[in-house]
């Protein structure tokens, strides 16, 4: 009962702040709006891990499962590179085999204990589970929580040089933990993707959206980074969510 309680003021609060961005065109209203991409971008020969992201794209099976969806992505991504035999691993599959922090439970209509969905710490354990479940080499898993104090320009750094990384070195992996309503005109809810892609000339980061709404999009870097280093106004801590951030895969 208490958690429907704390449900029902939470999403109104969301809806009215919702409305609030589309009437002042602030937030994802406003200026430096993501850009949808309609078809895959042309990608260099040395850009591997980016062309298998957007094969093994999936979108989530719930409200609740985009976890899932991105783990089930970056699994899949590694399992091709590194040659491991097998059909494609499903959504289910791997809810099935990874058992860690109650992952399947999250998913189910009440969640766990009243939980859904992966905070960042807990989207770092299963990521890195994940990979080991299915025999996915690495060196590895990384969880940069965003920071908007005085730590937020060695964040900023830190995170740039690793979108570097993954566009020129194709040497990792990264999911984001972000408000969605940063990012795109929709609620400011927890969401979890995968990053297909950056543009440091530009400063453009690509997200393979998850949400079966959406379809891929680019962001400028500076909302990305806001997306990601958000504290979800405090209404989600109840549910275990502090504050946003990365997860990246460290490859051998």
């Amino acid at each position: 009962m208490m958690n429907l309680f704390r449900f029902c003021i939470v999403r109104t609060y969301l809806t009215i702040r919702y409305f609030f961005h589309w009437v002042t065109r602030t937030g994802s209203f406003g200026p430096g709006q993501a850009r949808s991409l309609t078809s895959p971008p042309e990608l260099s020969k040395g850009q591997s891990l980016q062309a298998a992201l957007f094969r093994h794209h999936v979108k989530q099976y719930h409200e609740s499962s985009c976890s899932v969806a991105s783990v089930v992505c970056v699994v899949n991504v590694l399992r091709e590179r590194y040659g491991r035999p097998g059909p494609t691993v499903t959504q289910q599959a791997i809810l099935d085999k990874v058992r860690t922090a109650h992952w399947k439970e999250r998913m189910g209509p009440d969640g766990y204990n009243g939980r859904r969905g992966l905070p960042l710490a807990v989207l770092r354990t299963v990521v890195q589970d994940s990979l080991v479940a299915y025999g996915v080499p690495f060196k590895e898993v990384e969880m940069i929580q965003g920071a908007l104090d005085s730590g937020r320009n060695r964040v900023r750094r830190q995170i740039f040089g690793h979108l570097k990384k993954f566009q020129f070195l194709d040497n990792c992996l990264i999911i984001a933990h972000f408000d969605q309503g940063t990012f795109i005109k929709a609620l400011n809810i927890p969401h979890i993707s995968p990053v297909g892609g950056f543009d440091p000339s530009t400063g453009f980061v690509t997200i393979l959206d998850v949400d079966p709404d959406q379809l891929a999009y680019d962001i400028p870097f500076d909302r990305f980074y806001k997306g990601i280093a958000t504290g979800y106004a405090g209404v989600f801590r109840p549910f275990g969510y502090d504050r946003g951030g990365v997860v990246v895969v460290h490859l051998v």
